[in-house]
């Protein structure tokens, strides 16, 4: 069994949480904040991470199916000496006995170790502030989803992100349509309509074009948040990750080279396409990009979960935790909704019996 790297308090040996409100480490015990850098590496030797597949897991005893505990890790906390189960991906959580905020260093050693992490900006009661805020004024919203609906769970996390830098040279045809003259006889209205292929070709630099690396977080989900800061990415320290939950990638640089070219190709075409003016319609007819001189960094971006129940089934939510843009597919009230297609279906049929009545058909 492995165990915990925690961040100690120097002055009480509290363990600390990272502060939004400050950037500093906190102690909740003492008051006392420290640099994030001041206590970076306090780590026990007790052993290096333990496989679970190196765990008997089949006795008896245990509580624990094989299948259950494919893909999880056992560690110890330094603090309760509870055992600590997560999968195989998860970076920092806290203990599920005493509660402190515990790092597994040994996912992010190495080649696991990322480039940089953008700190979270925003606290907890920011993303709750948020999601009133989301569903305020939103209509056909369900009552009891304003009312009674339960938090059921919000947590921060720190989600692994692949960002590309390039330089990506573009050429790209479009077909474009002009209206030439209108004209109408006394059967038909006429439009003469010009086509056109035009072509361009261009150099963009592109800087952290990021693509979600971990398969637990949905793609759609993480793009809706950004955009991202990265103006304001560290270079990564364990001490940042203390206090909320964090994973490490999952998804290989390999496997989300395809999604970034896919990003890097459409926001060239798109910009291309902005010099094609004067006509009333433009469409791509191909584009071909060839990258120069890329390269890659492994970063972790700060997000706000938050998972809302309501009538049994689970809606999640998600905020950027560094500027506050907040996402997330709100349920409708299905009785409002009918009972307003009703009333529309009503007043649509009472206008069509007074005209029909004063028309002398009915």
């Amino acid at each position: 069994m492995s165990t915990l790297l925690q961040q100690k308090c120097p002055n009480c040996g509290g363990s600390v949480s990272f502060d939004t409100g400050t950037q500093m480490l906190k102690c909740p015990f003492c008051d006392s904040e420290f640099a994030v850098e001041a206590v970076d590496g306090q780590q026990t030797t007790d052993g290096a991470p333990a496989a679970v597949d190196n765990i008997s897991w089949g006795s008896e005893t245990s509580q624990w199916t094989t299948d259950e505990t494919t893909g999880m890790r056992v560690y110890m906390c330094n603090s309760c000496s509870g055992e600590v189960v997560a999968d195989e991906t998860t970076g920092a959580t806290s203990c599920p006995y005493c509660g402190n905020p515990v790092v597994m260093k040994g996912q992010f050693d190495g080649t696991l170790r990322p480039h940089l992490v953008i700190p979270f900006k925003l606290d907890k009661q920011a993303a709750k502030e948020a999601f009133k805020k989301h569903i305020t004024g939103k209509k056909f919203v369900a009552k009891a989803f304003k009312d009674d609906n339960t938090l059921d769970e919000i947590k921060g996390v720190y989600v692994p992100h692949w960002l590309f830098s390039c330089q990506a040279q573009g050429d790209v045809s479009y077909m474009a349509e002009k209206v030439t003259r209108k004209w109408s006889d006394a059967d038909n209205n006429y439009t003469e309509v010009s086509d056109f292929t035009c072509y361009r070709s261009g150099n963009m630099i592109f800087d952290n074009v990021p693509v979600d690396g971990s398969s637990k977080m949905p793609d759609d989900l993480m793009e809706s948040l950004e955009p991202f800061n990265t103006n304001d990415a560290v270079p990564f320290n364990v001490g940042y990750l203390s206090g909320y939950l964090a994973d490490k990638y999952d998804v290989s640089v390999e496997n989300t080279v395809a999604r970034a070219n896919e990003r890097i190709r459409k926001s060239l075409a798109d910009t291309l396409q902005t010099t094609v003016k004067g006509y009333d319609s433009i469409a791509t007819q191909q584009a071909s990009m060839t990258v120069l001189g890329g390269d890659y960094k492994y970063a972790l971006y700060p997000v706000w979960l938050l998972t809302v129940k309501h009538k049994n089934k689970d809606y999640l939510f998600a905020m950027n935790g560094q500027t506050g843009k907040f996402v997330g597919n709100i349920p409708t009230d299905e009785k409002m909704v009918k009972g307003l297609g009703a009333l529309i279906g009503a007043g649509i049929g009472i206008v069509l019996w007074a005209v029909l009545h004063l028309i002398g058909l009915v």
